[in-house]
Formats: structure tokens, sequence, C-alpha cells
């Protein structure tokens, strides 16, 4: 009998074992886009922060945070995620910020400035450079912008956008309201199928589509990037820095409404996209 139950638990643990070694945790890049529109009570400042958690509210990483030395009490949720659960009146050195674009408090004058249109990179990592396992993961923004500046505590606006991190590629736009508009969530795989893709051909992910000039273009592996009209003619061209994943944003404002491809191109080979300008 006691033979019997030994090599039962041994197959358990086995079990166990084979289905932690094989959890699937796919590289890749995540672009968030959104614009916040100022507010009507005429705040020209913006205490923020923007951050990353899986679907089960761990905290993942940091990815912006502009605080002032008087203003660190002013984003409570992230203070608390970033910091393990330290108390949310805590200073923000104790929290995580790896990774992150950090600063003070936005102005008009300030890059990012405190309101419009701002992006987000993430390279599907933790504080410690692991890449984090597939599933849903959640990109959360904490904005303090009320003139006067609210008591400590206090912030003026929280919200949070879902995804889903695996082998597919993304492309979100989710609705947005008075604060939080113009939303794009892309995530783009290193890989689809666990292996490299034999053909080289670089995977891309353009957006939005149609456009009306402003033009995402995130890839896994690239060298060259251009915009052709539709009689052929190359109207954007641009050498892109090694052949790592990446996100370009072109400006097509200044040309005609209609049709363009977007080619990305490496030593191995092309990938096209068709996208449609209208202004």
């Amino acid at each position: 009998m006691k033979k019997l139950l030994l090599n039962f638990t041994g197959i358990a643990l086995s079990t166990c074992y084979t289905a932690t070694l094989f959890a699937q945790s796919t590289p890749g890049t995540l672009t968030f886009t959104y614009t916040q529109t100022a507010p009507s009570v005429l705040a020209t400042k913006n205490v923020l922060a923007v951050w990353i958690e899986n679907n089960a509210g761990t905290f993942i990483k940091t990815k912006d945070r502009f605080v002032g030395g008087g203003t660190d009490d002013h984003l409570p949720t992230w203070m608390s995620k970033s910091s393990g659960g330290v108390a949310a009146n805590a200073s923000a050195a104790s929290c995580s910020v790896v990774d992150a674009t950090t600063g003070a408090t936005r102005t008009s004058s300030t890059t990012p400035t405190a309101f419009g249109a701002k992006t987000i990179i993430w390279n599907g990592t933790d504080v410690s450079g692991t890449v984090v396992a597939d599933g849903t993961y959640k990109i959360w923004i904490e904005s303090a912008i009320k003139s006067p500046e609210p008591s400590n505590g206090a912030h003026s606006f929280i919200t949070s956008f879902s995804f889903s991190k695996s082998t597919s590629t993304v492309n979100l736009t989710p609705a947005g309201d008075a604060n939080f508009s113009a939303i794009t969530i892309n995530w783009v795989p290193a890989t689809t199928t666990g292996v490299e893709n034999n053909s080289g051909n670089p995977e891309i992910s353009v957006f939005p589509n149609p456009t009306n000039g402003i033009l995402n273009i995130t890839y896994a592996k690239a060298s060259t990037i251009e915009v052709i009209d539709i009689l052929g003619v190359v109207v954007y061209k641009e050498k892109t820095e090694g052949s790592s994943a990446g996100t370009k944003i072109i400006d097509l404002s200044n040309f005609a409404n209609g049709i363009y491809f977007v080619n990305v191109s490496n030593e191995m080979g092309a990938s096209q996209n068709r996208i449609i300008l209208n202004k």
C-alpha cells in the first residue's frame, strides 16, 4: 500500500512540475496611446502614473510616473500597488519605477505636457526583466489635476483598460470618456508559434486604419520602413536602429487622402500593410 501511495504522489508531483515548466510567456511589444483632455476647472498641472497589472491585481511595472515633492500623495492607488501594499501615504521613493519614465508634475511646458496625447511602450516584462506569463493584463492611469490641488490621498481620475497578452497580435480601440480618449492598445508578439518565423519576414502592426494622419507602426524585426502611395511613389522612408522590436509613430497629415502601403523590411524579406488616409 505504501509503495502504491508513493508512486501516485510521484505522478501528481510530476504533472504539476510539467504544467509549470511549459507555462507560456510570450515576449513582445505593447503600445498604448491615449489623449487626456484638460479639465474644465482650468487646471494647468497634472500629477500622473501609468502602470501594468495582471488580472489578479498584482503590480507588474510602472511605465509613467510624474509627481512633485509635495504631490506624491495624490496617487494613492499607484503608490500602494507599486510599493507592495505599503500605506498609500508613504513616500514615492519607496515605490517601484524600474523601466519607467519619471519626472516632476507635468505642466504646459514639460515633455510630455500635462494634457494631450501620450504613448507608453511595454516589453512584456516585470521589474526583474522577466517576461511575464501570457494572460489578461490591465493598463491603469491615475491622475490628479484639480485646481486647487486635491487634499492628501485624493485623485481626480483613475481608470483601466484590459488586453490579452499571448502569441496573437491584438489591436484594440477601447471606448473613452470625457477625460481619456483616442485610446489604442496594440500587443505584437515577438513570435507567433513559439519558434522563429522561417520566412524571416517582419511581423508588423499598423494602426489606426483608417488614419487621420498619425500612424503607429509596431514591428518585431525591421531595418527599413517605407510608406508608398497608390502610384508607387515612396513618400516616407526611414532606416531603423538595429533589428529588434520597436514602434515608430509617423505623421502623414501633410499627404493627400487615399490609399497607401506600409512596407517593413529586414534582410530576409518584407511585409506590407494597406492603409487608408482620411483626414
